[in-house]
């Protein structure tokens, strides 16, 4: 079993506009990583999600990464 990179989140709650935290838990197709990968908890993962499809709506993320 490989130690998990990301379990630190400082705040609370994650949101939409923290894009250096978002940017984080992205892979560098653009797509989310896993909850095995990313360490986070249910709740976390969840906010996560909601949050890159905020940003991702908002254009501050793009919806596919580098190619």
């Amino acid at each position: 079993m490989r130690p998990r990179k990301y379990t630190r989140i400082n705040s609370e709650a994650v949101d939409y506009k923290d894009l250096n935290l978002l940017r984080r838990f992205l892979s560098d197709k653009g797509k989310t990583r896993g909850r095995r990968v990313t360490g986070l908890s249910r709740k976390h993962q969840r906010q996560l999600s909601v949050a890159v499809k905020r940003a991702r709506e908002l254009a501050l993320l793009p919806y596919v990464g580098e190619r």
